[in-house]
């Protein structure tokens, strides 16, 4: 016959498994929750592809960008950022080293100055991606951008992706390689 002190040592044999249990379960719940959240805030703050969109662009240095021919080519990612914006210091080291690894990389620099103040940054930080001066944030707007760094990916002229936030290497290749496939 088992003794209420038996009882006791058996729960308390049971109880770290049911802890770690219940951390898991805790983990994985706040985990769904980030992501569905994540994701839906992402979905509302993303770029709107105008009815017209301006795909003839002229970057800092005066030459033509042609964003319709570059994505007909190759799914093309638009990267919307600003010389400002501190979240955009993170990401446009990812994006040089995208467009360092031969992927169609057009970037738009929102409100960042004259074209000598934006070739001074990025000389300074030593940026070789294309640069489009979006000096009084009109395209950006054209596009409904909300916030800073806004990505859009263009395939055949048109886009299929928008997102927002610090994007990691990977998952902007991986979004190519979609946009290339689907």
């Amino acid at each position: 016959m088992m003794t209420d002190l038996d009882q006791e040592d058996i729960k308390s044999k049971k109880q770290p498994k049911q802890k770690i249990t219940s951390l898991l379960k805790t983990v994985a719940l706040y985990a769904l929750m980030f992501v569905v959240i994540y994701s839906a805030v992402n979905w509302w703050r993303q770029p709107i592809m105008p009815a017209n969109p301006q795909l003839q662009l002229t970057d800092y240095q005066g030459q033509t960008v042609d964003l319709a021919a570059m994505s007909h080519e190759h799914p093309t990612l638009v990267y919307f950022w600003g010389t400002w914006c501190s979240v955009c210091s993170f990401t446009s080291p990812t994006i040089n080293k995208l467009a360092a690894d031969n992927y169609p990389v057009v970037t738009v620099a929102i409100q960042s100055g004259s074209n000598q103040e934006l070739r001074s940054y990025l000389d300074q930080h030593q940026f070789d991606f294309t640069a489009i001066n979006d000096q009084e944030g009109d395209i950006f707007a054209d596009w409904q951008g909300q916030v800073t760094p806004s990505y859009v990916v263009l395939k055949n002229g048109k886009m299929t992706q928008g997102l927002t936030g610090i994007q990691p290497l990977w998952s902007l290749k991986l979004r190519l390689w979609l946009a290339s496939v689907f």
